[in-house]
């Protein structure tokens, strides 16, 4: 259960995001139009939680990896799951975008 909910959160075993996006892994920032025109990783695609579901067909191939961020975590983990559970296969909670952009 522990290890569960690690997972969910993105707190498992540590990952090289600077490797993940030099093999071209998609950052995909699931905040709202507004807090991503603030401030956001460069290159990374936009799409807010809320729409998230209706907007699959942008991630076109589901084994491609994408790593989600947010603004403190909750909704990228939030947004993992989404896209797990529509069979995309190489999903990782990147967490607050701010906190995953000194990690690239």
């Amino acid at each position: 259960m522990l290890n569960a909910i690690k997972q969910l959160f993105g707190l498992g075993p540590k990952i090289d995001y600077a490797e993940l996006v030099k093999q071209g892994a998609i950052i995909l920032d699931v905040r709202t139009k507004g807090e991503y025109g603030s401030g956001a990783i460069k290159g990374s695609m936009n799409i807010s939680l809320d729409q998230l579901n209706k907007n699959l067909s942008q991630l076109k191939n589901k084994n491609q990896t994408i790593i989600t961020c947010c603004a403190s975590g909750m909704r990228s983990a939030s947004a993992k799951n989404i896209l797990k559970s529509n069979g995309f296969t190489n999903v990782h909670n990147g967490g607050g975008w701010s906190s995953l952009k000194s990690k690239i």
